[in-house]
């Protein structure tokens, strides 16, 4: 895949701890998924009231896009010029059961909205006013060779100017975010390994590469 494109900013939230560009930026002590959440959410200093109404992926992938995004310069790029893609493995698994279980009751309407992977993108597009390509793919483990390859098509042809892609799973057990932008500018190329890496939570180092 050809460097046309550039890893401007990442950022991931996995065990208790939020990190930006390599640097952890919050740690949370709470033993509980919703709580920790919460945390990050109030450390971030936001109102958004409509994030409590958000199941826990939507609030996963939602805090993650709001750290990823806390640098970005929205206003060089029309709606349609930035785009989402993101994977996991378990789709909306975790709101599933939930509405399931409501079900035995009355079927609560609120958690029946999440019940598709792809609302956290409608989330963060909402958020964000965003209105470019997006898509959210299931896969049964972490695919950087997608992700890197579609983004790139999505780019090189001209869809899109920017992408925010990555890989936002949730369960009743575990939870794990990895956001990469992806944009013309910047001194982290955009390649299968360097998502790898930074999925994998290994240090993403500049290099003399193009700059914007």
């Amino acid at each position: 895949m050809k460097n046309h494109y550039y890893i401007s900013a990442h950022c991931s939230i996995s065990g208790n701890t939020v990190r930006y560009n390599n640097e952890v930026v919050f740690e949370g002590t709470e033993s509980d998924i919703p709580g920790f959440l919460l945390s990050v959410y109030q450390h971030l200093g936001i109102k958004y009231p409509k994030f409590y109404k958000m199941d826990n992926l939507a609030k996963l992938g939602w805090l993650a896009a709001e750290v990823l995004l806390k640098d970005f310069d929205k206003a060089k790029y029309q709606p349609t010029d930035i785009g989402v893609v993101l994977i996991n493995a378990s789709s909306s698994l975790d709101a599933d059961k939930r509405y399931f279980e409501s079900v035995q009751d009355i079927a609560s309407p609120a958690l029946f909205v999440y019940t598709l992977p792809n609302i956290v993108i409608g989330e963060i597009c909402i958020r964000h006013h965003f209105k470019g390509e997006n898509a959210f793919y299931i896969f049964d483990r972490f695919n950087a060779n997608f992700i890197s390859r579609y983004v790139s098509v999505l780019l090189e042809t001209g869809q899109l100017k920017a992408c925010i892609c990555g890989w936002a799973e949730m369960t009743t057990t575990g939870y794990k975010a990895v956001l990469f932008l992806i944009e013309k500018a910047g001194a982290i190329p955009f390649s299968i390994e360097t998502v790898k890496m930074g999925y994998d939570s290994l240090p993403l180092v500049k290099t003399n590469g193009k700059r914007g």
